[in-house]
């Protein structure tokens, strides 16, 4: 890991909201770093890609040779793997991580394809980012609602928290019996380093402009005032995110809220109303191309 990328790479965990199983929070500082903040998209082969879906350069005569995801029969399988980040820079998964980018571009490539009939979102990832995260499921959201196309979320293993998010918008939900869905919460991490520093006889003078301007400064406890400020956006977040998931799949916020963001383990999942049939990755997909003869 590059030292002088630790600064950023704090700022993506530390004191905003995450859309990830906790148990994952911890390891997201391990592929963050480096692959932020970039504008543009690139190819595994170094290519670039506009963000405006244009995938097919001037003169391009192979429309099918350029196309930025990958074709089963008439259906365009979308990959979204490991921890979500919002800008990675590459629109296909790189390095244990999906961008909300990447998608958003295979996405929107499939949906105006001609030769697609249907879309796969292919999904395997514990969440990752608020960031980016509804924005990309509203789209999805919208591109269902004409109907032009099925959307199928067909998991492989789980998707949980802002995967689930993405889920949650296709037309329909299939989940392996040793798969998962869930974890419908956000979560926020703060680390507190002043009695570290203080053992190790360092003192941080924090000099600011504006009163708020250091709330959640990692050399300094976490102030109850600051803690509730920082507890309002988090439930800002979850009430979206309850809500989004509500809507998605014609459910009540209600029942949403209820299940406090627990996961559920494959036919679990489609009792509670977060998916709609138990099925191997395979079998599904099968289905889905029986559908479409």
């Amino acid at each position: 890991m590059i030292p002088h990328r630790l600064p950023h790479l704090a700022q993506r965990l530390f004191n905003r909201p995450l859309a990830i199983l906790p148990d994952k929070a911890e390891v997201v500082m391990a592929v963050l770093a480096d692959r932020l903040g970039v504008a543009r998209l690139f190819r595994a082969d170094g290519s670039a890609a506009a963000l405006d879906m244009e995938v097919l350069g001037p003169g391009s005569s192979d429309p099918a040779r350029n196309r930025p995801f990958e074709m089963v029969g008439p259906v365009a399988v979308i990959p979204i793997e490991g921890t979500l980040v919002h800008k990675l820079g590459c629109i296909h998964p790189y390095s244990g991580m999906t961008g909300y980018d990447g998608i958003r571009a295979m996405f929107a490539s499939a949906w105006d394809d001609p030769d697609v009939r249907a879309i796969v979102l292919d999904i395997d990832s514990p969440g990752g980012e608020v960031s980016g995260c509804f924005d990309l499921v509203d789209q999805i959201y919208a591109a269902r609602q004409t109907g032009e196309k099925p959307i199928w979320a067909i998991l492989d293993e789980g998707a949980y928290s802002a995967a689930y998010a993405i889920a949650s918008a296709a037309t329909r939900i299939t989940v392996p019996r040793t798969g998962g869905t869930g974890s419908v919460g956000v979560i926020a991490l703060h680390t507190d380093l002043s009695k570290a520093l203080t053992a190790q006889g360092v003192t941080v003078t924090v000099i600011t402009y504006g009163a708020h301007k250091a709330d959640g400064i990692e050399t300094e406890p976490l102030s109850d005032e600051v803690r509730a400020r920082f507890q309002a956006d988090v439930d800002a977040m979850g009430d979206l995110f309850v809500a989004t998931v509500a809507r998605n799949r014609g459910l009540t916020p209600a029942a949403v809220k209820a299940t406090q963001a627990l996961t559920y383990l494959g036919d679990a999942g489609t009792k509670i109303g977060f998916a709609d049939a138990v099925l191997s990755p395979d079998a599904a997909m099968s289905e889905l191309l029986g559908s479409l003869r």
